[in-house]
């Protein structure tokens, strides 16, 4: 299921390519969404120690937003983070795609949404199924807190937007 709609959110796409979207807003963006990664990435850790392909693209991800890497650099970055989900448990999964998904948005904004999705899916499927809902719950509301005042509107806007595409992972 694809997280990013056809029809893109012009202030979801930068100046230079016609939306409305600057570049420090883009970097916010991309910040909150390196958050939202690391905050689940022990759930990949704990079972992969030995991988440290999500962490690197995550350090890949916050160059980008010091602008010491190309947005190339961590666009190739977030398919190596992505590989590290084949093959794992659900929790494991979804945290190294949230990696992945932080990383990208320095090439595509928008997957700002898919890093914080896949966080949720992942603290969901980390708990016995009686507790999912409580720890996707709690899982959106630390993300939440921690929007940048700038970015916030936009974020939550979009959310209620894409939360059908996003696994209904915005839906309060």
């Amino acid at each position: 299921m694809p997280i990013l709609s056809t029809e893109r959110d012009p202030r979801l796409i930068t100046i230079r390519r016609g939306g409305t979207l600057t570049d420090e807003h883009h970097r916010l963006l991309a910040e909150w969404a390196l958050a939202c990664a690391e905050h689940v990435l022990p759930l990949f850790e704990q079972h992969r120690p030995d991988d440290t392909r999500p962490r690197d693209a995550l350090e890949i991800g916050h160059a980008w937003v010091r602008e010491e890497v190309r947005m190339r650099d961590a666009h190739q970055a977030a398919f190596v983070a992505n590989a590290a989900a084949r093959g794992m448990p659900d929790p494991v999964k979804f945290a190294a795609l949230s990696a992945g998904q932080a990383v990208a948005v320095a090439h595509v904004a928008a997957h700002d949404l898919g890093a914080a999705a896949y966080a949720i899916r992942a603290v969901g499927a980390s708990v016995p199924t009686d507790a999912a809902d409580l720890a996707r719950a709690q899982e959106r509301q630390w993300q939440r807190e921690r929007l940048p005042p700038a970015v916030r509107e936009l974020v939550l806007d979009d959310q209620r937007r894409r939360s059908a595409i996003c696994w209904n992972a915005f839906d309060d």
